[in-house]
């Protein structure tokens, strides 16, 4: 008998690694669609898509990533 389990966790919407999430995504300002950004990884790039309240997609000259707000990695240009 196998089970078949995600890869994610699931996290009820009363989790309180929701609400410490919140709460630092609020620290961060939010990147607009067509930001630029500098990523310490992947360089400049400009924001192309907002991912839900937590995350952005960036297009690093042809590479698209999904960065989230609160990446220390991260800066608003």
């Amino acid at each position: 008998m196998s089970t078949t389990r995600s890869s994610r966790p699931s996290h009820l919407a009363s989790s309180p690694f929701n609400k410490s999430r919140d709460e630092q995504a609020a620290k961060f300002p939010p990147v607009a669609v067509g930001d630029r950004v500098s990523h310490d990884r992947w360089g400049l790039g400009r924001a192309v898509k907002a991912d839900g309240p937590h995350a952005v997609i960036v297009d690093f000259g042809g590479q698209l990533r999904r960065v989230a707000f609160d990446s220390p990695r991260l800066e608003r240009l």
